[in-house]
């Protein structure tokens, strides 16, 4: 059967991003995390002085969800808030926090590298310049 939404390149764009995120929550399932969790310590990765604020912008992600994304972490041990300055708290990552991050590393490098066997070898240089060029 033909699919004449195949044919447009956002509809593609979402199927494929859609499919690509619901298996990186099944595998980060397998560590109590979801993807927002993941993407948080990610960036928190070496970083001292990134504010909540600052993860919020960066992720996309607006306050009204920062607050409960960050407190889960918090509870879960995986982050600390420590103060940056006299009105400021940096999120940081906990001891628990870094070796969680070790596993996010090694299921994210593995489902990227999956990822990229999919794509045709021609064209794996162009992807993910063409996808920043979308968002950027």
């Amino acid at each position: 059967m033909h699919d004449p939404l195949a044919e447009l390149p956002g509809y593609a764009l979402r199927r494929a991003a859609n499919a690509m995120m619901s298996e990186l929550s099944a595998r980060l399932a397998e560590i109590d995390l979801r993807i927002s969790d993941a993407s948080v310590l990610l960036l928190l990765s070496g970083e001292r002085t990134m504010t909540s604020s600052d993860i919020g912008r960066m992720l996309d992600i607006q306050r009204a969800n920062m607050v409960p994304l960050l407190n889960r972490l918090e509870a879960a041990g995986l982050i600390a808030r420590e103060p940056l300055d006299r009105k400021s708290m940096a999120i940081v990552l906990s001891e628990g926090g870094r070796d969680k991050l070790k596993q996010v590393r090694r299921i994210t490098t593995a489902f990227e590298n999956d990822l990229m066997q999919r794509i045709p070898a021609e064209h794996r240089d162009h992807l993910l310049p063409a996808l920043n060029a979308l968002w950027g």
